[in-house]
């Protein structure tokens, strides 16, 4: 696992997990990181200073814990989304649109969209949000 710093084009600075450096790099190219405080897609790795700690007492992140008040809160809305609502994962946007034309009956849904596919749903004036978190089944 790796944390970076992340800072948004609106200038939010947030810290996340991930797998590697691949998994950013993957996450990154495909759009899908969100700034933690606006939603903003326009997201990249801050500059930082390494974590280092001795060999004497050596640091063991706790990764249960949030980090600060806004990772508490978003854990907490995290829970209520997998709790009450179905995951579509990458079906997002044509389960979306459906629901918004009629064809399928409406219900709470989240899942994956890449930058493209949200930006069409908003312009079609689909209610949609962007999360910031990915969703659990896709977490390891």
């Amino acid at each position: 696992m790796i944390s970076y710093t992340l800072k948004c084009d609106q200038g939010h600075r947030f810290d996340s997990w991930f797998q590697s450096a691949g998994a950013y790099e993957t996450l990154r190219s495909a759009g899908h990181l969100a700034c933690a405080e606006c939603g903003s897609y326009g997201v990249e790795k801050a500059l930082m200073a390494p974590r280092v700690s001795s060999a004497e007492t050596p640091e063991k992140p706790d990764l249960t814990a949030p980090e600060n008040e806004t990772a508490g809160k978003i854990a907490k809305l995290r829970r209520y989304v997998e709790d009450n609502a179905d995951y579509v994962g990458s079906g997002f946007a044509s389960e979306a649109r459906s629901m918004y034309l009629g064809a399928t009956p409406e219900r709470a849904i989240y899942g994956e969209a890449n930058a493209a596919e949200a930006r069409k749903l908003i312009e079609d004036g689909v209610p949609v949000a962007p999360l910031p978190f990915l969703p659990g089944k896709k977490a390891n």
